[in-house]
């Protein structure tokens, strides 16, 4: 695991005091730096009650395909994303990691990549920002269970409808090709 270059994994600064903290969850500039050059246009924010809660794996097909940058604000989750470029040499690898909000870590997932995640801990709180606005008739999904993704839960599962009947990655046609439109 590990080897999906495109993907970054940030930590930003913390500053603690007796208050609590106070940190900078995004800097245009810095992140440029890093490699994370985008332009986000829309923010999300989502909230899943229950332990075991897996929202994806989503995405939105070209010309409304999105990046995203995902933090968890509250709880827990375990954050993944799947390679889905075609003639990626990482075509349908995947990576996890935990975003919690005590380790403020974040995920840049860019365009080419399916995401989801599942909630490690009641009431957690999603936000993540977005390259291009929301098109329903742009969005597509891998089904959760079809990329070998070691989902780090034991109890059942709370899915979408939706999600459930997603293609397996072994029957998807993927709208994007690695160097052209991701």
């Amino acid at each position: 695991m590990h080897d999906l270059t495109d993907l970054v994994l940030l930590t930003p600064k913390r500053h603690l005091d007796h208050r609590g903290f106070f940190g900078e969850t995004y800097s245009r500039s810095r992140y440029a730096e890093l490699g994370i050059d985008v332009e986000f246009v829309q923010d999300n924010h989502s909230l899943s009650h229950a332990v075991g809660t897996l929202r994806g794996l989503h995405f939105q097909s070209p010309p409304f395909a999105q990046g995203k940058l995902v933090r968890c604000g509250r709880g827990a989750i375990f954050d993944v994303a799947v390679d889905i470029r075609c003639g990626s040499p990482t075509y349908g690898r995947w990576e996890g990691y935990a975003l919690t909000s005590e380790n403020g870590h974040q995920l840049y997932v860019p365009v080419g990549f399916a995401h989801g995640f599942v909630t490690l801990a009641p009431n957690s709180e999603i936000i993540y920002k977005c390259s291009d606005y929301y098109a329903p008739k742009a969005e597509g999904a891998v089904r959760w269970d079809s990329c070998g993704v070691d989902w780090p839960v034991s109890v059942d599962l709370t899915i979408s409808d939706k999600d459930a009947i997603a293609p397996a990655l072994a029957d998807f046609v993927s709208p994007f090709i690695h160097g052209e439109n991701s």
